[in-house]
């Protein structure tokens, strides 16, 4: 279940008609502006500075950000990315959803020792546990547990934390 703060859209319009009550023009192009720097930068400490201190988002040590990753650009502030974790190439990831009749925010969570793979969507509301590999081109539509294996449009766990410490085993001992 993702949790979202849910708000209605008034005026007889859809909720992206009113962008602008929800969050301030300037804040958008500051947040847009850094984000598209951030995208092409290859200095993953220049990225994780960038978005700490002007997206003010919470980012672990030893975070990484491949090329090409969108964060939100209305909610920066409401992504928290754990330690020693890696966010593939040309993720997205949206702490906000403009819907017809409403519009949701909600915090993404994303764990510590985390591995998301290239061209992943993750939708606002949502965590994704310790230790979790999220393969590329996975919608994250729902929380996904520490330590498990998961992937797929929507997401769906592929192997259990269990099964993945058996997998670790197996492998280790070839």
């Amino acid at each position: 279940m993702r949790r979202t703060e849910r708000y209605r859209a008034k005026g007889g319009a859809n909720s992206l008609w009113h962008i602008y009550r929800t969050v301030p023009f300037w804040k958008v192009a500051k947040n847009f502006a850094i984000i598209q720097l951030s995208r092409y930068t290859p200095f993953i400490p220049v990225k994780n500075f960038l978005f700490r201190t002007f997206l003010r988002m919470k980012i672990g040590e030893k975070t990484s950000f491949a090329l090409m990753v969108m964060p939100d650009v209305m909610f920066p502030e409401r992504i928290t990315v754990g330690d020693n974790s890696i966010i593939g190439y040309n993720t997205t990831i949206l702490a906000h959803e403009y819907l017809i009749d409403e519009y949701r925010i909600g915090d993404v969570v994303i764990g510590e020792n985390v591995l998301i793979g290239a061209n992943t969507t993750i939708l606002p509301g949502v965590q994704i546990g310790d230790n979790a590999i999220v393969s590329a081109a996975t919608l994250v539509n729902r929380d996904i547990p520490p330590g498990v294996f998961a992937g797929g449009n929507p997401v769906r766990i592929i192997y259990t934390k269990e099964e993945m410490e058996k997998r670790h085993e197996q492998f280790s001992l070839e």
